[in-house]
């Protein structure tokens, strides 16, 4: 591992992607106003929540600013709390002031996707109904984990992409693309993941908002041990499906009745004219794509705070690392997810161009940043100064701290 030198500082806020990407050839002007619609977008609700959320913190609560801080990471009783804005808004603005001719052709959606996306789902099922007169047989099971849980774990970044509208130009045809694209995930997600995501993307680490954050029952239960945290990698999935019900419920629309519809259908004719094995494929292939499969580092790599990146430990302003990158070759079957500084600074730049944007920003040379998405994992499980706690978070302390920072 090389050590990197930050030399940008991260910054605020950044976009919700329920408004159509701004065209290739839109004027600087153009592209900063995009940006502030998207900053105004979503309920007043959620707005007056994070503005409360990150108000100061009282001596009596000890609530020194982790951004302002050396704390180190390790053995955590609570989350990282911060009462700075999340690192990604005040970037992008430096970089649009400073790179606007150069980023203007980098935004819009690929079309690229769309065929991906339908090859992707041709495999996927065709290995469903070809094993799914062999369940529990060892075929059925290598080919589930290599690859069926590949082609989902692809297939659910797939559907990352769509919900930020970046395989269409239409705002309709991406959801309605998003909803095709769920069919061989078996339950009901796309539209459901959307709303989920846009939120975590305009109210990152902000507690009871952001449900990409564990909760501090799952933290406390899970813990730092390795029995509890290889439960919950195990089960991320079922983990990331619960959450939400607990945190935020988000109202249903028809959207979310399409949705289940068309999952309802699928598993019905698959049912009726070939029986439960293939969905059984496809359930075990889910399973297997969120837990010990080297594709499923991302969910903890992303956004859990290490003690070093890169022998890095922290940025230039002495705070946690919250979101790193990756740059290795595994980003060539998850639509470059590891990307992820650049995704979050820009989400409305589609995966194929995210490498292009990386060499503008200079995100590799000047922030940490993971060499291993394998190596993250191992380091999630075994090391005990790492668990459940290790995320940054906005909003009022779980627990008293018991020093300052």
């Amino acid at each position: 591992m090389r050590t990197v030198t930050a030399k940008k500082q991260p910054g605020t806020s950044t976009t919700d992607s329920a408004i159509s990407p701004p065209s290739p050839g839109s004027t600087t002007t153009e592209v900063i106003t995009h940006i502030n619609n998207y900053n105004k977008e979503g309920d007043g609700k959620n707005s007056k929540q994070q503005q409360q959320s990150t108000a100061p913190y009282n001596d009596k609560n000890n609530g020194a600013d982790i951004l302002n801080s050396k704390q180190r990471v390790g053995e955590l009783q609570d989350f990282l709390w911060s009462m700075s804005d999340e690192p990604h808004a005040s970037r992008r603005k430096s970089m649009i002031s400073e790179h606007s001719k150069v980023l203007q052709p980098l935004f819009g959606y690929e079309w690229k996707t769309k065929y991906i996306v339908c090859t992707l789902m041709a495999v996927q099922l065709a290995m469903a109904f070809w094993l799914g007169n062999e369940v529990g047989s060892l075929r059925f099971f290598l080919c589930a984990y290599v690859v069926g849980a590949t082609i989902t774990q692809s297939l659910f970044l797939a559907e990352h992409e769509i919900s930020h509208n970046l395989a269409f130009r239409s705002f309709m045809h991406n959801k309605l693309f998003g909803i095709f694209a769920n069919i061989p995930l078996v339950f009901p997600y796309f539209i459901s993941f959307k709303f989920y995501h846009n939120e975590h993307h305009k109210h990152q680490g902000v507690v009871g908002i952001d449900t990409d954050i564990p909760t501090p029952f799952e933290a406390r239960l899970l813990g730092g041990n390795f029995v509890g945290k290889l439960f919950f990698i195990m089960n991320q999935l079922l983990f990331y499906a619960l959450r939400p019900v607990f945190v935020k419920a988000q109202p249903l629309t028809w959207w979310h009745a399409l949705n289940a519809g068309v999952q309802a259908a699928f598993a019905g004719l698959t049912f009726y004219f070939a029986g439960i094995g293939p969905l059984l494929y496809l359930c075990l292939c889910m399973w297997f794509s969120g837990g010990l499969h080297p594709m499923a580092s991302h969910f903890i790599a992303e956004h859990y705070v290490f003690s070093t990146h890169n022998g890095k430990e922290e940025n230039e302003a002495g705070a946690p690392v919250e979101t790193a990158s990756y740059y290795g070759w595994m980003n060539w079957l998850t639509f470059n997810v590891g990307y992820h500084n650049e995704h979050h600074d820009f989400p409305n730049i589609p995966w194929s161009r995210l490498p292009a944007l990386e060499r503008i920003g200079q995100y590799k040379e000047t922030l940490p940043h993971h060499e291993s998405w394998v190596m993250v994992l191992v380091e999630f499980i075994r090391n005990p100064k790492v668990s459940l706690f290790n995320r940054v978070t906005r909003g009022q302390p779980t627990v008293p701290a018991t020093s300052s920072m």
